[in-house]
């Protein structure tokens, strides 16, 4: 990942995978093998998402890299560990033969949760970057801008200031969904001088896009895309178009882009990065 970015001429593009949930991680490995005839440089692996458990993410990346073949990137969290466990991850990390370390947060426990769960944070991302750093990983950060919120985006311009300063390499951002957005994102964090990848979310349905723009933090979908997935004869077709919409864009104003398949659905890349 750290050739790429370092190269004015080369676009990065990543797929993102939300690890098993259980122990056995065949199915998944099975589908990613299946993609190895598309070009894209690897696997961006999530750790526990909307933090519901998953198989350990430093696992699959280690599966990953062995079985399929393709690099993977660790996504690390302060909520789930320590400052001891976390310093124990990114060794261990560099030891199995891991290069690149995203940085994050995570995502919030669930009111539901919180009975029996609990967030750890006993450090700031910024921490976390910096060990990871001194760890000898190359190191991302997340974008996490919540347009949603009075002021959000330009604190989110702020945050990614900080976790720059304390020595991101490069950044994700959220999923976005039209080219005005994207330019928006593009010109806020150009000063910033890290390379900055666009997130890729496909849609589904009309209601996957309702749930997204309503429920998710930080993702805003246009009402034109929103009305163009009601309306659409076929809602997952429509998503793809976009998706691949977003591509074209992301080649002309970012270092990279993201793509998330929603729900394991990784049959939509080859129609996406085929374009």
């Amino acid at each position: 990942m750290e050739s790429i970015l370092a190269s004015s001429n080369q676009f990065a593009i990543t797929v993102e995978v939300v690890p098993a949930a259980g122990p056995d991680p065949t199915p998944l490995l099975q589908q990613l093998s299946d993609l190895d005839a598309l070009s894209f440089y690897g696997f961006s692996v999530a750790t526990n998402p909307v933090a519901k458990s998953r198989m350990s993410a430093m696992a699959t990346c280690h599966l990953i890299q062995t079985k399929v073949g393709r690099p993977a990137i660790l996504h690390c969290t302060i909520r789930d560990h320590n400052r001891i466990a976390v310093q124990g991850e990114l060794w261990g990390a560099k030891a199995l033969g891991l290069k690149t370390v995203m940085a994050a947060t995570g995502d919030t426990i669930a009111l539901a949760d919180r009975g029996m769960v609990s967030s750890v944070c006993d450090i700031h991302v910024c921490d976390l970057i910096g060990m990871a750093r001194d760890a000898g990983l190359f190191t991302g950060a997340v974008f996490d801008a919540k347009p949603e919120l009075s002021g959000g985006f330009d604190r989110a311009v702020r945050r990614l200031e900080e976790k720059a300063k304390a020595g991101a390499q490069y950044a994700v951002t959220q999923p976005v969904y039209n080219e005005a957005g994207a330019r928006a994102l593009s010109d806020a964090v150009k000063h910033i001088g890290i390379p900055v990848i666009l997130g890729i979310l496909p849609l589904r349905t009309y209601r996957h896009a309702q749930f997204l723009h309503t429920k998710v933090s930080g993702i805003m979908i246009p009402d034109e895309v929103l009305a163009r997935m009601e309306k659409a004869v076929d809602p997952v077709s429509e998503g793809v178009a976009n998706a691949r919409d977003m591509l074209e864009i992301a080649k002309a104003l970012f270092r990279g882009a993201c793509i998330m398949p929603p729900f394991d659905h990784f049959e939509v890349l080859a129609d996406i990065l085929s374009f």
